[in-house]
């Protein structure tokens, strides 16, 4: 059986990525912040777009609960809707990396699987993991949404660290202790990495 998708061809635009970059004078790219509830995936997310809106940079964040508002608001928590969460996510992140944007996602996307789906969409080296990495027991002092308290109670079923797995990045483009270093300083971690590779200058 034909799908639809058989009878869609890809328009080749004239403005290009490279040429939309040169415009916003720095290189696009995709920031995947991964790590689990409480980690301080969405700070670190919004504080670094911050620091590069101050550089004049174009950016947008994808965050998890606004994006489950809206584009994934069909979906639930399966393991089947995670998946097709994170996919939907990839996707548009992909399209926003052609449009010359920095893109920051903040999302647990717990299993490697899904993140590597996510990383072969785009060209090499245009996707960069972020391990927000902190211990179990710092993010639940943090559970400002009481999420953890409810997943030990058993009133959350497949809640990621409690009952569910949360697999880490095995080689990630920056690992940064969101449990221990301030704010600041992870932002400056993230900075200085986007500076060597080239993405943003001063």
């Amino acid at each position: 059986m034909e799908t639809q998708a058989a009878n869609v061809v890809w328009h080749h635009a004239t403005v290009t990525r490279s040429r939309r970059e040169a415009l916003n004078r720095h290189k696009s790219t995709i920031l995947w912040f991964t790590g689990l509830s409480g980690a301080g995936k969405s700070t670190l997310a919004h504080a670094v777009e911050e620091r590069l809106y101050q550089l004049n940079c174009r950016t947008f964040v994808l965050d998890g609960d606004n994006v489950r508002q809206g584009l994934c608001g069909d979906l639930g928590f399966t393991h089947q809707d995670r998946q097709e969460n994170i996919r939907r996510i990839a996707e548009v992140a992909k399209l926003m990396l052609e449009a010359g944007t920095i893109t920051l996602t903040a999302f647990i996307s717990p299993f490697r699987v899904e993140r590597q789906y996510a990383r072969n969409l785009v060209p090499h080296g245009d996707f960069i993991e972020i391990y927000c990495n902190c211990d179990l027991s710092v993010c639940e002092q943090r559970d400002v949404k009481g999420f953890y308290k409810k997943a030990r109670q058993g009133e959350i079923k497949l809640f990621t660290g409690i009952s569910s797995p949360y697999e880490a990045p095995e080689n990630p483009g920056l690992n940064i202790d969101t449990g221990t270093f301030a704010l600041e300083e992870c932002v400056n971690q993230v900075m200085s990495m986007l500076e060597l590779r080239g993405i943003v200058t001063h």
